[in-house]
């Protein structure tokens, strides 16, 4: 049996997120955008209880089309509040359209979020070599330096620690543990 992370045993979703998508390098900026959101969500809670409502926020933010979320109303956000199957946070709502408006002006400067976004790590995903999660940090420089940056840009629920979350998620970084099967497989 392979060695993995850990954190996703005994759950069927989470272990198919650690093993087909968790430190996997992103450079599609739909993506960027869905997991930007997912992870200003995840604030105060858990990734297991915001990854088993993934599918709902897809359906809820028309799969995370940033053009598409950027034109969301009021009426939009009442909509949502009242979607069954996510967690309905207003202010977590308001921040993924306010979200939108600030993705949409970052591509228009650079070409793609992605180009953008990949900057903060020089391009290249970080490697760290961690023997365990009591290893990991919170958040980094990095993590702060982007948080700052996004902030400046009009982005809220992106704080230094949700920046390190969606870092790790996006792949900019590479946290599996050295012993994890994943931790070479998702290294450019």
């Amino acid at each position: 049996m392979r060695e993995t992370c850990g954190w996703g045993a005994g759950d069927p979703l989470m272990t198919a997120y650690h093993d087909g998508e968790w430190g996997v390098p992103v450079h599609d900026d739909r993506l960027h955008f869905e997991l930007l959101v997912l992870e200003g969500v995840q604030a105060g809670l858990s990734w297991r209880t915001v990854l088993h409502r993934r599918e709902a926020y897809r359906e809820a933010y028309n799969n995370f089309d940033p053009k598409k979320v950027a034109t969301y109303t009021e009426a939009d956000a009442d909509r949502i509040m009242k979607h069954p199957g996510i967690i309905r946070n207003r202010r977590k709502i308001e921040a993924a359209i306010e979200n939108a408006h600030a993705f949409l002006a970052i591509q228009k400067e650079f070409g793609t979020f992605d180009r953008y976004i990949w900057g903060f790590v020089g391009g290249r995903q970080r490697v760290n070599h961690f023997a365990s999660f009591k290893e990991m940090p919170a958040e980094t420089e990095d993590s702060g330096a982007m948080s700052k940056d996004l902030k400046k840009r009009g982005f809220t629920f992106v704080g230094p620690t949700i920046c390190y979350a969606y870092m790790q998620a996006a792949g900019l970084v590479n946290d599996h543990l050295t012993k994890c099967y994943r931790w070479k497989e998702v290294q450019e």
